[in-house]
């Protein structure tokens, strides 16, 4: 067993403060993790006009189209993330949520590609991403496993490497709706690589995923809950982010072969405890 992949998926909890963007993936180098992503959208391209014009309240404004806009980091912005984290060693990609936002996160070099639950029904999207050839993981939230097997069969159709996410699209998820077993369910099924990406509040299921094998753990990271954002309240914090990465770490060890031994510790103690009685 390997240790799982550790994503820290910072994704607009950035609340459009580079330093707080720089921040998170400090957090996420000291910490002990693996890769940071972000979220890259074309807000005309995404949201129809009539919501961008419905009343939302937040520090920008009282539109929809404000909070939209203003948590939006520009492709330069983005662009010195990425070169932040990487000089950090950590591995920077982004889940585009349009083609024209997947053609400007392309220019930055990702080594990975993401696709978001909402888009896993997507055809032609998925076409685009698969096209590219990059390792994509693939979120599998409020999907079906015809769904799933529809997008599997296309990137394999093209040769794109990919890892399968299993995901519950719910913010904050509870515990008990996490369906952990699921990691190893869609391994069986696709025969291919999968991960967790969770949206819980604790850390628990996170670490169910990686006994069960999954190759990769993505969790919303964030400097604190009580911050201004939709997605603070499922996200983990500089202690979940260490306990997380300590716990998945000690994982393959501590589940080892499966090949029952006596160790020398033991013997001694059964030399010491154990009552020798004869055997008839």
């Amino acid at each position: 067993m390997r240790n799982p992949y550790l994503v820290g998926e910072i994704g607009i909890n950035h609340n459009s403060d580079m330093n707080i963007a720089k921040a998170l993936i400090r957090q996420a180098q000291e910490t002990g993790w693996d890769a940071v992503k972000f979220q890259k959208r074309t807000i005309d391209a995404v949201y129809t006009p009539e919501f961008l014009a419905s009343p939302r309240e937040s520090p920008w404004g009282t539109t929809q189209r404000a909070q939209k806009e203003a948590l939006e980091f520009s492709i330069e912005q983005m662009g010195e993330l990425f070169d932040y984290a990487r000089s950090l060693g950590l591995e920077p990609f982004a889940s585009a949520w349009d083609f024209g936002s997947l053609i400007e996160v392309e220019d930055l070099n990702p080594k990975y590609h993401k696709v978001a639950s909402p888009f896993l029904t997507n055809k032609d999207f998925l076409y685009e991403v698969a096209n590219l050839g990059k390792k994509t993981f693939i979120s599998t939230g409020a999907s079906t496993m015809r769904d799933i097997g529809l997008a599997v069969d296309l990137f394999r159709r093209y040769c794109c490497p990919f890892t399968l996410l299993h995901c519950v699209s719910v913010y904050p998820c509870q515990e008990e709706l996490t369906n952990v077993g699921m990691v190893k369910t869609l391994r069986e099924v696709f025969k291919c690589d999968v991960g967790y990406s969770g949206h819980e509040v604790g850390i628990l299921p996170s670490i169910l995923a990686a006994a069960l094998g999954a190759s990769v753990i993505e969790r919303h990271i964030c400097i604190s809950r009580a911050d201004y954002g939709s997605d603070q309240s499922a996200s983990l914090e500089r202690r979940g982010m260490e306990l997380l990465a300590k716990y998945c770490r000690g994982i393959p060890a501590a589940m080892s072969d499966g090949v029952k031994r006596i160790l020398p510790g033991e013997a001694e103690s059964a030399r010491k405890l154990r009552y020798w009685a004869d055997v008839a």
